[in-house]
């Protein structure tokens, strides 16, 4: 597959760290496992930029017969060079999967095959493109999306930077959401409406949250900024930041008492024993 036609600048610092490192694993993985060699030759040896290697890989994760590579990868390229902060932001994304996830042994490993990772990037170039008036082809990308990753984020929504969604599987996020920088989703996390109404509709997720496995936060609520919803929580109000909520529906069942951010720290723990009530 050949490179972008209009490369993107490269990211900033952070992106070459973590390109080298993909690329610095790749040669040892390629040396230890020859089955692999071809496959990580294609997929990072072969390029020189974290831009290109992005480009490819998510072309070729959602490629099928009736969009080919060549045709889907056209509206990345744009975007990417249109908007520098897409391969930006993909580049914090895999330096926070780096930070938080203990099964992320390699910085190849979630750049390959973590499905959150490739949502994601593909929903910056949905959301792009949706900030273009081009809702079809937005429209189609979220579509199958979510036959290929089981990640369902509506184009419209912006994200921040340094996102981490682990897993993936079942993470359903609706038109008006909005998700800050820095934050944490698990798998079947639910941003949603509460029923029929139009409009702005959807949660409001601040800097630093944590959204633990099977919440399901509804509605037009914000989330304040470092505050932590528990696994299986239905958040139906506002949350206040550095709160800890859980339960059906859930309650303040803790405050964080420093400066580090749930998401950040992955701690899933609602012992009120760890916090200040």
């Amino acid at each position: 597959m050949d490179t972008l036609d209009h490369p993107a600048r490269e990211a900033l610092p952070i992106g070459h760290a973590v390109w080298q490192a993909v690329r610095a694993d790749a040669v040892r993985v390629a040396a230890q496992e020859e089955t692999l060699t071809a496959f990580l030759h294609e997929t990072v040896l072969a390029h020189d930029r974290f831009a290109d290697a992005l480009w490819a890989l998510l072309v070729r994760k959602l490629a099928c017969r009736i969009m080919p590579a060549e045709r889907l990868g056209r509206p990345v390229a744009d975007a990417m060079a249109d908007d520098p902060a897409i391969v930006a932001s993909a580049a914090a994304d895999l330096a926070a999967i780096l930070a938080r996830d203990p099964a992320a042994d390699s910085a190849l490993t979630p750049f390959l095959y973590f499905k959150g990772f490739h949502a994601l990037q593909w929903h910056r170039i949905a959301h792009w493109l949706w900030g273009k008036g081009r809702h079809d082809l937005a429209h189609f990308l979220q579509s199958r999306v979510s036959e290929a990753f089981a990640v369902d984020i509506h184009p419209a929504v912006p994200v921040g930077r340094g996102v981490f969604i682990d897993h993936g599987t079942g993470v359903v996020i609706g038109e008006t959401a909005v998700i800050g920088n820095d934050v944490s989703i698990l798998q079947n996390v639910t941003l949603g409406g509460t029923g029929k109404e139009h409009g702005d509709r959807h949660p409001k997720v601040k800097d630093g949250v944590l959204l633990a496995a099977g919440a399901k936060v509804l509605g037009n609520i914000t989330l304040g900024a470092r505050s932590k919803i528990g696994a299986g929580s239905v958040v139906l109000k506002d949350v206040p930041p550095c709160a800890t909520v859980a339960g059906v529906p859930a309650k303040v069942v803790g405050w964080c008492r420093d400066d580090a951010a749930p998401a950040l720290t992955m701690d899933m723990s609602l012992q009120q024993a760890d916090y200040s009530i």
